[in-house]
């Protein structure tokens, strides 16, 4: 996940290198109705209840934290974790349990009509390599581990007020599903949202609410997009003096960079923050050779589809026109060729802060005393508000930095807050049952 820290938390607590600061929206108004369903939602005696077991269920939520982060879980190799997730959730009292073909994890909750469908997500990914030592140190109160906060806290985080529902009998009127995604980072590319709400056999859901970061106040209600880009030229290779005079990879490359750069510059300096980068370069085999094969690897980012997309553009001429330019100085030998492959895609777009979601989460973050901040980020959200489906993205709750680092850590600051809000924003998308109350919810 990539995120801003709410306001109230910017004593700028570290964050990890490849997470960035984005901007923050100031939140709007909030309509008097949600302010007034979310209090009329926490006064039920169900509800009270299941806040009450958050807080009596802090020390084994700690644990439970602990034993997920100790449970690696790599880029594309989450299986063991979404076993152990699958087997605590199935504990935890959902009607049924099963793992996807891509191994995202599905707890299904029964409403009492089923006629709408709430998904309540965290991602089961961390960044960190095959062999990385996971292994949780505690220091105070403060608990360290590569993946102890994103997402692992949020897992828990969702397991927890599964926990909470089951033990004060709350019921909803929406299906409601609790799921552990896989793909999230990096290169995983939300594949594990993306299977989930596939056109053909996935979800649709009414609603969704992802469970990513730490805090009580921010709200993620715009995606922000990426396109992520392998360019590869490549020659025939040869002796530096003895074949000079054919094509020249690098030579390819340079250009393309040039050309993309500057034309990217002048595209980026207006309007929607969109930024682009090329990021990872190589190829060649010795300083005597010139080289078959230059790649880079790029990336763009915006939450303006439209800029993004024109970004996009600008690269692809770039490319084309280096690869035009060198085949067009060659003395000898056949035509470099170029390959171009998309590494990376993940949608932008924008669930209006008018939206029922939006305002039930800022009045959820009102409630708790907290002032909520909309924000734009790229997390597991992206792909059902690219869908066109009400999705935010809320903290877990408690303080935590380091995203992205070995060195990462969460601290245990009224973490059961994070529960309270995730439930109530549940509750306000799932409808409260008439069995644990009066309908809530409606719109």
């Amino acid at each position: 996940m990539y995120r801003l820290l709410a306001p109230a938390a910017l004593s700028l607590l570290l964050i990890g290198s490849t997470s960035q600061l984005l901007k923050a929206q100031q939140a709007p108004a909030i309509d008097k109705r949600y302010v007034d369903e979310i209090k009329k939602l926490a006064d039920q005696p169900a509800v009270k209840t299941a806040f009450q077991t958050f807080i009596d269920l802090e020390p084994q939520t700690k644990q439970d934290l602990i034993n997920l982060t100790e449970t690696p879980s790599p880029p594309f190799k989450e299986q063991v974790r979404s076993k152990k997730y699958a087997a605590m959730m199935k504990e935890a009292g959902a009607d049924s349990v099963w793992i996807d073909e891509v191994n995202n994890v599905i707890a299904k909750r029964k409403g009492k009509s089923g006629k709408k469908t709430v998904i309540v997500e965290a991602h089961l990914d961390t960044v960190f390599p095959e062999g990385t030592d996971v292994k949780v140190k505690q220091k105070g109160d403060t608990l360290y581990a590569p993946g102890v906060g994103d997402d692992t806290r949020g897992l828990t985080a969702v397991l927890t007020v599964l926990k909470g529902m089951e033990k004060a009998g709350i019921e909803t009127d929406a299906d409601v599903f609790f799921v552990g995604a896989v793909g999230e980072e990096g290169l995983g590319d939300l594949r594990g949202v993306k299977h989930l709400l596939r056109k053909d056999g996935g979800f649709k859901p009414d609603s969704y609410i992802a469970v990513d970061g730490d805090g009580i106040g921010s709200i993620t209600h715009r995606g922000l997009g990426s396109h992520r880009y392998r360019v590869t030229f490549k020659g025939p290779g040869g002796h530096s003096y003895g074949s000079f005079g054919i094509v020249n990879p690098h030579s390819a490359l340079g250009k393309a960079i040039y050309y993309f750069t500057a034309d990217a510059d002048k595209a980026t300096r207006q309007g929607v923050k969109t930024t682009y980068s090329v990021s990872v370069i190589g190829g060649g085999t010795s300083v005597n050779a010139i080289p078959y094969e230059s790649w880079a690897e790029i990336d763009m980012r915006s939450e303006s589809p439209q800029k993004l997309n024109e970004v996009d553009q600008l690269l692809q001429a770039a490319v084309q026109k280096a690869l035009k330019d060198e085949n067009s100085i060659k003395r000898q030998g056949p035509d470099l060729t170029v390959d171009v492959k998309k590494i990376g895609d993940r949608p932008s777009g924008k669930t209006e802060a008018t939206a029922a979601i939006v305002q039930r989460a800022m009045a959820v973050s009102k409630y708790l005393n907290a002032e909520p901040s909309l924000e734009v980020s790229s997390t597991n959200a992206n792909t059902p508000i690219a869908l066109g489906i009400p999705a935010v993205t809320i903290g877990s709750g408690g303080i935590g930095g380091g995203e992205h680092a070995l060195n990462e850590w969460w601290l245990n600051d009224k973490g059961y807050l994070g529960m309270q809000r995730v439930l109530l924003l549940l509750l306000a998308e799932a409808g409260l049952d008439k069995t644990t109350g009066s309908p809530i919810g409606k719109k």
